[in-house]
């Protein structure tokens, strides 16, 4: 009989709880102990229903047998314990080896069902999007971020690094997705941006964000509201219509509409980035403050079209 079904037969006869018996070394020695009661009990029943017995009186085996057998079974137990150990062994490994499998696949198929809901990301439009490289680029990384978020704040520069690397097949695109518990300040920060987009146009936003994420200590209250304007000022635009712009409460919807987007494609905390082939429109959802060789890796996937080891 093989040993994966032999192990079976014996956790069933001894009641040994499946093949997570014994991941622990307490538990280990009582289901030993255990086995060697359940032996016992096992052999004094088989000498019970002897054939030879049964035709006799139906009176119980000789006590002095059970007893010589059960001492012969435990010195045998006691010393050769091997393979007794060895069965334990082979059933936690099992388990293991089971649960490494359904964890894989699992998680494959959590990737699958994200990428699917990430393929619906609103494609880049230069009308609307803040697009920092070349805006024909065939592949574009849509950020969707929180200018108090550390993690943000940590990771501002690889996509940086990217288009330094990639040059003009990549482009950067940064969206909005202001926490609630970071609020008001993410809020306000994120509509300041929009403000000074207006106010100064595209340079000026990145400008803008660069200083940001460069000054705050993040958390929710790292960048003071009342210190908006006169960062506006330094970088050489009107503080008071920016001013007048942040008050009005008028780009609120234009973050609205990103937070709302970035959540119905799966988006759940920041940063959260789609790289998307503007051509294809395969995708890869990376979601943290991942390094930059994660997504020089998808990158590379997405421009040669091959779909293998995609990146989580």
């Amino acid at each position: 009989m093989p040993k994966s079904k032999a192990d079976s037969l014996l956790g069933r006869i001894f009641g040994l709880p499946g093949d997570s018996f014994l991941l622990r070394r307490p538990a280990r020695r009582f289901w030993r102990r255990r086995v060697i009661a359940r032996t016992c009990a096992l052999i004094y029943a088989l000498l019970a229903i002897s054939p030879t017995w049964a035709q006799t009186s139906g009176a119980p085996p000789d006590q002095a047998l059970v007893e010589q057998v059960t001492a012969a079974v435990l010195e045998a137990l006691q010393q050769d314990g091997k393979i007794l150990d060895q069965a334990i062994d082979r059933g936690i490994q099992r388990f293991l080896d089971r649960q490494k499998a359904a964890q894989a696949k699992a998680k494959a198929e959590q990737a699958r069902v994200a990428e699917e809901k990430a393929k619906k990301v609103r494609r880049p439009s230069a009308d609307r999007d803040h697009i920092r490289g070349n805006p024909d680029a065939k592949i574009s990384l849509i950020e969707y971020s929180d200018f108090e978020c550390p993690f943000c704040k940590r990771f501002h520069d690889t996509p940086k690094k990217l288009l330094e690397t990639h040059g003009d097949q990549v482009n950067w695109i940064y969206r909005h997705f202001p926490l609630s518990f970071h609020n008001p300040n993410a809020q306000k920060e994120a509509e300041a941006s929009e403000c000074v987009a207006e106010i100064g146009g595209p340079d000026k936003f990145w400008l803008f964000t660069d200083a940001i994420y460069d000054r705050t200590r993040s958390g929710g209250k790292g960048f003071a509201i009342d210190k908006l304007a006169p960062l506006v000022t330094e970088l050489g635009l009107d503080g008071n219509a920016f001013q007048e712009c942040l008050d009005s409460g008028r780009k609120a919807e234009r973050v609205a509409e990103d937070l709302k987007e970035g959540a119905s494609i799966g988006i759940s905390g920041t940063p959260g980035s789609v790289l998307l082939n503007n051509e294809t429109g395969e995708v890869r959802l990376i979601q943290g403050a991942r390094g930059q060789s994660a997504f020089d890796i998808a990158i590379r996937q997405l421009l040669s079209g091959r779909d293998t080891a995609k990146v989580q």
